[in-house]
């Protein structure tokens, strides 16, 4: 088995706010294997890219770390084998071990990732002087390649533009072109493909696959698109209200979901032979966290709500070695209650259409 290249350990973050603390972040765990994809699923809101601006130490200053582990697990330029606790480190030790050398992310605005008054050959080059040490004659010989690498037609035309010259999907290519320049070991993709349209998103997830299978690069995406996670994902972190309430390898979340929420989500989710008249939406909005949560946090959206969840936040349940949710319905006292039947029979689409082999599970 790979090792884990990262291990987030109950992290628990509050943020301070003029009306009052918010417990945005509440005890996450998330695990990645060294080249392997995984993705962390959920509402706006819910705290996916929080979790993953923390491990790239890139947190806002109104916020407040109350405990958790952040491993990152790396070889330094010596070739000697490093573990380290990212929140333990300084930022300024971050800066330069840690973002854009070994932890890179791409974001979901490409407009406000590259600076609007520096040309695309300067904002490529200068994570591979800084990082790499390369001359500035090699860094853009290597700036142009990965030009090329991304599917951008004349890089050296490109090479000399400026953000505002090109076109959506090509500042995006530029964007994952600066990511990988460092070889970094895990990219972080944050709703990498919202702002485009199908035909470029799907170029641009085929070649973030491509890229990590050349490159072995670990990957994290952070998406409310279960279209998206269907096509790239290995693992599943189903994330609500600064919890994972639910994980599992792709098929096991798609296929068998355990918990109410990750059912709301594949049932709101566009089916073209649906029954139903009108698309379906989870009731209700997510909690607002300037109030402590007490017992489940999805029990007023959760219509198959017990008593318990009202009282006490329910643990982890283990359904296969891979597979958990934190849902009472698993315990063994509850009643039995089955997926609606609907998403039954979705499911069941889903599985003729991925056997058929038409390489997504939605």
């Amino acid at each position: 088995m790979p090792d884990k290249i990262l291990e987030i350990k109950d992290l628990d973050i509050t943020f301070k706010t003029t009306a009052g603390p918010v417990h945005a972040i509440r005890g996450v765990n998330v695990d990645l294997e060294r080249g392997e994809t995984v993705a962390i699923v959920g509402e706006s809101g819910s705290g996916k890219s929080v979790v993953m601006k923390t491990a790239m130490g890139i947190l806002a200053g109104n916020a407040t770390i109350n405990g958790g582990e952040i491993i990152f697990r790396y070889t330094d330029d010596d070739g000697n084998a490093q573990e380290v606790d990212i929140l333990k480190k300084e930022k300024r030790w971050i800066r330069q071990n840690v973002n854009g050398r070994r932890i890179a992310m791409i974001f979901q605005d490409p407009m406000t990732s590259l600076d609007p008054t520096m040309t695309i050959g300067n904002q490529l080059i200068e994570g591979m002087i800084m990082h790499l040490n390369l001359p500035k004659d090699e860094a853009k010989q290597r700036a142009l390649e990965l030009l090329k690498e991304v599917g951008i037609s004349d890089p050296e035309k490109r090479y000399k533009q400026y953000p505002h010259q090109l076109s959506g999907g090509m500042r995006q290519r530029v964007v994952i072109a600066i990511a990988i320049s460092c070889y970094p070991d895990l990219l972080i993709c944050d709703e990498p493909t919202t702002a485009l349209d199908v035909t470029i998103q799907a170029r641009i997830l085929e070649l973030i696959k491509t890229i990590q299978k050349e490159h072995g690069i670990s990957v994290i995406y952070i998406t409310h698109d279960l279209g998206v996670v269907a096509k790239v994902a290995d693992y599943v972190n189903v994330m609500y209200a600064g919890r994972i309430v639910e994980v599992g390898n792709v098929e096991e979340i798609f296929y068998d979901p355990k918990h109410p929420y990750t059912w709301g989500l594949l049932s709101a989710m566009p089916d073209l032979n649906t029954n139903d008249d009108r698309l379906y939406t989870i009731p209700g909005s997510p909690p607002n966290l300037l109030h402590e949560v007490v017992g489940d946090a999805f029990a007023p959206r959760n219509q198959y709500a017990l008593k318990a969840d009202w009282k006490e936040q329910p643990p982890m349940f283990r359904v296969s070695d891979t597979h958990y949710a934190a849902t009472w319905l698993l315990d063994e006292r509850a009643p039995r209650i089955e997926i609606p039947e609907e998403l039954k029979n979705r499911i069941e689409r889903m599985k003729a259409d991925h056997e058929v082999g038409n390489g997504s599970r939605l």
